[in-house]
């Protein structure tokens, strides 16, 4: 699920963060637009998963290599190791089983990059208290009963979980609006209610 009412808010983000010629596994590509710009800008050797079929003919036209694969049901048919990074960009709160998909990813990549939209962000709690209703913006465009989000995290949630499980992180890059990152000095508490988006790049 990349592409967010035809925005691709947070490609730039994690463009700058893979070095050239890197191998590549973008878990979820959707449209495999991100897939396609880390090619393009950043000769890597890319492949892409993805469970929906319209998807997967989408990539196929774009020249992309791709595969059809349920990631809740592992990753097996990838060694340990076998690519520089693994991404989930947009898509954690979407599977089943988050647990197992970040292990398999940390499995078989060397570093990990998950991006999520912040379930704590102060505006999203202040619509919900104030109108009672499950809000919708750019980052969450769908209604409640049509929505593929079926894990809702916070910036501190995912903190708590690496923590948990011994996962390191590396770098975390926080982002409120369209692409603006929230300064380092600004991550203290108040960062799980200021920020709209979180990347994080973690390894084991």
């Amino acid at each position: 699920m990349h592409k967010i009412n035809g925005k691709n808010p947070d490609y730039t983000s994690i463009t700058d963060l893979i070095e050239e010629g890197s191998k590549v596994l973008d878990l979820g590509c959707g449209d495999g637009e991100l897939l396609r710009t880390l090619i393009q800008q950043k000769q890597v050797r890319g492949r892409g998963v993805d469970i929906n079929e319209e998807n997967i003919i989408t990539c196929i036209n774009k020249g992309l290599s791709v595969f059809q694969l349920n990631i809740d049901e592992g990753l097996v048919d990838y060694q340990d190791n076998s690519f520089d990074y693994v991404i989930l960009n947009q898509t954690i709160q979407e599977v089943a089983k988050p647990e197992k998909v970040i292990e398999e990813m940390l499995r078989v990549g060397r570093k990990v990059i998950v991006s999520f939209p912040n379930f704590g962000n102060l505006r999203l709690l202040l619509h919900m208290l104030f109108r009672g209703k499950m809000p919708k913006n750019d980052l969450l465009p769908f209604e409640w009963y049509d929505t593929p989000n079926i894990h809702f995290l916070t910036v501190k949630d995912f903190l708590e979980f690496c923590k948990k499980h011994g996962i390191s992180i590396i770098r975390e890059i926080y982002l409120k609006g369209d692409s603006v990152q929230v300064p380092q000095w600004f991550n203290v508490p108040f960062v799980n209610w200021y920020v709209e988006e979180a990347i994080f790049v973690v390894a084991k």
